[in-house]
């Protein structure tokens, strides 16, 4: 399965503790070049500098090949990773902006957020999916209160379990 990521899935999983389910979920996962550099930033949370220090085996850096074009209105990290996902025919793509979630699907490429990832892995059972959002939703990332309640809603219904919010 061929995987790129985005800056935002990956700093959000790693800040939350929940990184180690992309091997598990996916194997190997690619980054372009501006990914890794986002990562790296000075302003970027110390638990992904430090990550990012160390880069796990399974987390590959790949340029996209030829000129990658400028997308409007998004960053170089979301540029790349479409452009690279593009060109590798990748599986799914790690994407949160929706704006960039909206280019990567007109280019007929299969998306997901960190949402998504902690969805799927509910739903292996590998994480409690409401300790899980918790966790992200103590950090910066913005979701429609509406997203959250029914990825609740679903899992309940899937698992036939209750969830606490």
């Amino acid at each position: 399965m061929i995987v790129v990521a985005d800056t935002s899935p990956l700093n959000y999983l790693i800040v939350t503790g929940y990184d180690h389910l992309l091997p598990e979920l996916f194997g190997v996962i690619l980054v372009p070049p501006a990914v890794f550099e986002e990562l790296s930033d000075p302003n970027a949370p110390e638990p992904v500098r430090g990550w990012i220090g160390r880069l796990p085996e399974w987390i590959h850096i790949h340029a996209a090949v030829g000129v990658v074009p400028p997308i409007e209105n998004l960053g170089q990290g979301e540029i790349e990773g479409i452009a690279l996902a593009e060109a590798l025919k990748a599986d799914l793509v790690l994407i949160d902006d929706a704006d960039a979630r909206e280019e990567a699907e007109k280019r007929n490429l299969k998306v997901t957020g960190t949402l998504g990832v902690l969805r799927l892995a509910a739903l292996q059972r590998i994480v409690d999916l409401p300790e899980a959002i918790a966790k992200l939703l103590a950090t910066n990332f913005f979701v429609s209160p509406r997203l959250v309640a029914d990825l609740l809603s679903e899992m309940t219904h899937r698992t036939g379990t209750e969830s606490t919010e």
